[in-house]
């Protein structure tokens, strides 16, 4: 059975001018997550004031993993409103790595600080909706690197369908960066972040979020959506 797989094309079918309003439509929306996930990461940052407790790291390092790093990693192979939209491919898989990485460390430093806080004050672990969640995501992002891992050594591992396996890595990556969104979106019902952000203030941290996850699936769908397997 071929593993090849036909893709949709972005635009397929639209006038030329609905064609550049759609491309220019696109390319905002991409900037604004560019903005939205570095914005959010730093407006968490500043509400934790790292450093006046072992908690107020956790916020700081998972807003660095999820909404910034993974976000930028996720976005760099975007056509529109990427700043790396003119390096290689090859360069932005690199890119995309370095990204990862930083994710998975920033993730692991997150967890320890919050086990240390928690170890601390004497609370119990994993009671509550988020912390599983967390949890959760955190495993997913650990197996969804390990399937980068693979597509890096396709040879050495002798897979036999990268391409396709390629195809599942986007995937994957989508259902991961999802989960990762319905996590920090569970943050903000804490007693932590209820008690600092108030009002229309904490609506509107509710709705950030969001607006990444939407550009993410539309450029992952658009990518990757198969438009007719090729089977024998």
């Amino acid at each position: 059975m071929p593993s090849d797989v036909e893709y949709s094309p972005v635009g397929e079918g639209l006038g030329m001018r609905d064609y550049w309003l759609y491309v220019w439509l696109r390319r905002a929306a991409v900037i604004a997550a560019h903005v939205t996930g570095l914005g959010l990461t730093l407006i968490i940052s500043l509400l934790s004031r790292p450093g006046t407790s072992l908690f107020s790291w956790h916020p700081v390092c998972m807003s660095v993993a999820y909404c910034l790093c993974m976000t930028e990693g996720i976005l760099l192979f975007s056509a529109e409103g990427s700043p790396f939209c003119f390096k290689s491919r090859k360069c932005k898989v690199r890119l995309h790595w370095f990204c990862q990485a930083l994710v998975l460390i920033a993730a692991v430093t997150g967890l320890g600080f919050m086990l240390a806080s928690k170890n601390v004050s004497e609370l119990p672990h994993l009671v509550t909706w988020h912390s599983w969640l967390g949890i959760s995501t955190l495993v997913a992002t650990v197996l969804q690197a390990a399937c980068g891992i693979c597509l890096i050594f396709p040879k050495l591992l002798r897979l036999s369908s990268p391409l396709r396996l390629k195809l599942y890595h986007a995937t994957c990556g989508l259902l991961v960066y999802l989960l990762a969104t319905v996590t920090v979106v569970s943050a903000m019902f804490s007693d932590w972040f209820q008690a600092t952000v108030k009002g229309m203030a904490w609506w509107g941290f509710l709705l950030l979020p969001l607006f990444p996850a939407l550009v993410v699936m539309n450029q992952i769908t658009n990518a990757y959506l198969p438009r007719k397997k090729i089977t024998s």
